[in-house]
Formats: C-alpha cells, sequence, structure tokens
C-alpha cells in the first residue's frame, strides 16, 4: 500500500490531505481495512473512494478507533463525517484522535490484481452545516389497544447506498396505502436512526420501525427493530454468522431471513441466502419480495418450501413479506415493487416496536401477497382442549369479497379445500386426531394464484377462543390465541447493481 501525507507541519493543518492505493488483498477474506491515523483537532473527515476496474466493484465503510461509524456500502458519493453532521449512512460525533481504519469489502473481484484507490482529507474546520434533525432515537406509541396493524418489513430510505428516498417521502406514501408501521432496513447501518425521531414526529400516524438489513455477500437478513449495529464483516475475528444472528436475538430483534432464494448473481451480490445457521436464531423468512405478481411468483414455491422445512425441523418461523422498495413507491417500471406490496399484519396489542416485535416472536402474522386491500384471513379453535370427538374443530374466516378458494395445511401437505362463496366466509374443518405438534395454515387462492397467507397455528398451542369476540375486528383474536405465523416472503427485485 501506498501512503502519501500532504500537510503543514506535525500539527493538523486547515485539510491535511493523505493518499492510500494499492492492490486488493488476495487473502480469501470478504473484507479489508487501511488505517488512517487521525490526529487530536480534527473536526471532519472526508473519504473519497474509487476501485480500479470497471470490472470490479468494492464496497465502502468506515471505523474509528472505538468501532462503526458508518457503512456507505456501493455509495457512489464520497463519505464525510463531522462532529454535527455526516453523509448519508454514517454517523455523525465526535472525531477521536487515533487509528481509524477504512473498511473495504470485496462485493465482486474480477480482476488480477483488483486495485483501489482512497483519498481521505482531515479538516480542522466543518464543511457540512450541522444537522438539526440529528438525536437520539426514543421509541414511541401511537395507538393503544389490540388490533390488526399494517405494514411492510422491508423499506430503504436514503442511508442505503442503493437507495433515494428520505423519511418524509416513505412515510407519505405508506400512509397513502392504508399502512400504519414501516420497517427501515438499511443496509449494515444504523445512521438512519438519528433522524428517526424527528421525522416521527411529523408523521404521526405512521410508525418508523428501526431494523436493518444485515447484508453479506451470502445473504441477507431483516433484523426486526434492531438498534445497536452488528458486525456484518463475516471472516473477520470472531465474526460469524451465528454470532451474529445471537446479538440481534439479545436486542429482541428477530431474524428474519430475506429473499433466501433470489439467485441471480451478479444483478443482485449475495441475495440468495447461503448461510448455515442453526435454524432455532431463524425468527421469520420472506417467502415473497415484492408483490406475487409480477416477480415474486418466481420464488414463492422454493421460498414456501424452505419454510416449511424449517418448521419440520422444529423451528418456529414467522412468514413474512416486505416490498423491497428503494424509490418509496416512485419506480413504476414492470418490476415495481412499491411499500405495501406486500402488506404484513401483525396482531399486537399496541402500535409500539416492542408490541409489534412480541407479535412477530408469537407468530402473530398474516401476510397480503399483493397489496393491503386483499382480503384478511384468520383461523381460531373452536374448542380449548384436544381429543374429544369434537374438539379438533378449527374455524377459518375470509374477508373481502373476490371469492376464490381457501385451502388448509397441516404439517407442510395440503389437506382441504373449499370455494369462497359470500363475503365474510366461515368455514369449519377438522384435523383428523392432531398429533402433538400438528401444524396448520391458511391460504386463499383467487384466480387460481396465492393472495393470501396466515402462518402456522400449532395445535397444542390452542386454547379457547370466545368466536363472538372476534366479530368488529376483521376476524382476529382479541382473548387468546394460537401461535398464529403468517406467511409470505418476498422476491427482491433485480434491477439494482447489488
Amino acid at each position: 500500500m501506498l501512503l502519501l501525507a500532504l500537510g503543514l507541519g506535525g500539527a493538523l493543518a486547515a485539510e491535511t490531505r493523505l493518499v492510500l492505493e494499492g492492490e486488493v488483498p488476495a487473502d480469501g477474506l470478504d473484507h479489508f481495512f487501511l488505517d488512517v491515523e487521525v490526529p487530536q483537532g480534527t473536526v471532519e473527515i472526508e473519504v473519497r473512494h474509487a476501485d480500479g476496474s470497471e470490472a470490479d466493484i468494492l464496497d465502502w465503510g468506515l471505523d474509528d478507533p472505538a468501532g462503526f461509524r458508518g457503512w456507505g456500502g456501493g455509495n457512489a458519493e464520497p463519505a464525510v463525517v463531522g462532529e454535527q453532521a455526516a453523509s448519508r449512512s454514517y454517523l455523525a460525533g465526535p472525531l477521536p484522535a487515533g487509528t481509524w481504519r477504512v473498511v473495504v469489502g470485496k462485493a465482486k473481484i474480477r480482476s488480477s490484481p483488483a486495485t483501489y484507490a482512497v483519498e481521505v482529507l482531515l479538516r480542522d474546520s466543518p464543511t457540512l452545516a450541522a444537522d438539526a434533525e440529528q438525536g437520539p432515537y426514543t421509541p414511541v406509541t401511537l395507538e393503544e389497544g389490540p388490533r390488526w396493524y399494517a405494514g411492510d418489513l422491508h423499506v430503504h430510505s436514503e442511508h442505503s447506498g442503493d437507495a433515494r428516498p428520505g423519511l418524509d417521502e416513505l412515510a407519505d406514501f405508506a400512509r397513502g396505502r392504508g399502512l400504519d408501521f414501516v420497517v427501515l432496513s438499511d443496509h449494515n447501518t444504523t445512521s438512519q436512526l438519528a433522524v428517526m425521531s424527528a421525522a416521527q414526529a411529523r408523521h404521526p400516524s405512521l410508525l418508523f420501525v428501526p431494523g436493518v438489513e444485515f447484508t453479506t455477500y451470502d445473504g441477507h437478513a431483516g433484523a426486526f427493530g434492531a438498534t445497536d449495529w452488528v458486525d456484518h464483516r463475516i471472516g473477520q475475528p470472531g465474526v460469524t454468522i451465528e454470532a451474529a444472528a445471537q446479538a440481534f436475538a439479545d436486542q429482541g430483534a428477530p431474524f428474519i431471513l430475506n429473499h433466501p432464494n433470489l439467485e441471480l448473481g451478479e444483478l443482485c451480490i449475495g441475495c440468495a441466502w447461503d448461510h448455515d445457521l442453526d435454524p432455532a436464531l431463524i425468527g421469520g423468512i420472506e417467502v415473497v419480495t415484492g408483490g406475487y405478481e409480477p416477480v415474486g411468483k418466481l420464488f414463492f414455491a422454493d421460498n414456501v418450501a424452505l419454510w416449511m422445512a424449517l418448521e419440520a425441523a422444529g423451528a418456529r418461523v414467522a412468514p413474512v413479506g416486505g416490498s423491497d422498495d428503494h424509490q418509496a413507491g416512485q419506480d413504476a417500471g414492470p418490476t415495481a415493487s412499491p411499500i405495501g406490496s406486500p402488506t404484513t399484519l401483525l396482531y399486537a396489542e399496541s402500535l409500539q416496536v416492542g408490541a409489534l416485535q412480541r407479535a412477530l416472536q408469537a407468530g402473530q402474522t398474516v401476510v397480503k401477497l399483493q397489496g393491503p386491500d386483499d382480503p384478511m384471513i384468520s383461523l381460531w379453535s373452536a374448542s380449548g382442549t384436544w381429543g374429544g370427538p369434537d374438539d379438533e374443530a378449527l374455524v377459518a374466516r375470509v374477508e373481502g369479497d373476490l371469492g376464490g378458494t381457501l385451502r388448509w395445511f397441516v404439517d407442510g401437505e395440503e389437506a382441504g379445500a373449499v370455494e369462497v362463496s359470500e363475503d365474510p366466509f366461515t368455514h369449519r374443518f377438522f384435523v383428523d386426531a392432531p398429533p402433538a405438534g400438528a401444524r396448520v395454515r391458511l391460504q386463499l387462492d383467487v384466480d387460481g394464484a396465492p393472495r393470501v397467507l396466515t402462518g402456522t397455528f400449532y395445535l397444542e398451542d390452542a386454547p379457547a377462543a370466545d368466536v363472538s369476540a372476534k366479530e368488529g375486528c376483521g376476524g382476529c383474536a382479541q382473548g387468546p390465541m394460537a401461535a398464529l405465523s403468517p406467511a409470505l416472503l418476498l422476491a427482491l427485485l433485480a434491477r439494482r447493481r447489488r
């Protein structure tokens, strides 16, 4: 590595320029680091970066002596970090003297040797104005009371390197579709937290849920409600996929496999899930990413098969859906995935992050595969005990006048179907001599294609639920409810570089 420093004297000049150039290490690891010595008195750091070939793709981030300061991934613009402001994907705050590291990810290496060129500018006065939006994230409760809350579990803001919109634009679009919450799933950063509370105050009818898309070169996962950064640089000392999933679990943030079968090669680097992870650490799975039409259906069957395999192995995995929207609904192309397509509903006691997390962990979800206007389906037990002559009865309800076929599955296999003949439609069916651990789920097909999924109803959990208590809440249980895991997975669209 070549390092040049241009400045005046031993103290920090008004601007000191460091040039770092060299070859990408061919060591088999996904990331490497370039050390930068930052002297006392530095109030702003700018990192300009480039790979040396159109054939290669490098990702970029920054660590300070204490750890994480940002991850821009494929951000084309330089990274600027100051005491009172920072560019997107990076964290503002004090700049401690000592050894900082430019983090470089090997997203795609085709040249031999591959090269990099980095300029680091150290300043004693800022170029960025103080950001009045910056502040600590504080959770809020927007609504009290149990009901189904509609949201999108996979939305990107400008803090993702491959996304454009700010939080205000996201909120306006989401509320326009009738959603109650969105999960901010920016790639490997927590920088969005610093502006969430200010945006939340401007949008009191939509809950911003913190999160991250934990993005590696062997798979992506969502962490619902995560607020602490977790190291994604798998292969570095002590950095494993097991440790990462456990770190999210320790925060109470369910670990959700995103678009696990989206194998598109270099069109979407690392999008398909290829990690070996204990199923017990997996809290959810996207069975379709983006609406079922036009793209989600291409991966739907494989995603459902993976979901069923995880459950057969003993894991309790809530199927969910997310748009993977990067443009606040403004992408009108044929593969557009606007916020809310699909929509995931969580039955929670309030519109608050902790309540939504608990609902997801309990599997209390329903996924509308195309969007918020799809029908609603729900499932409950007709009895609170099992083993009697009439105790195996389950009750299914469909609301939304689209007709179609209601199908039910037991232990992953289709066990029956009935045509939906009225709105609302209620159907009582039986599971023969349910063994301990029998799993039941519902699916509504419209015009021969899946339209709505529930998650899994575990018979051994099933307490009594008074049918009359469900009137007026869309078929949802207002009292005790069996673990109801909704099903949905959305297949990410290959219109972006990664």
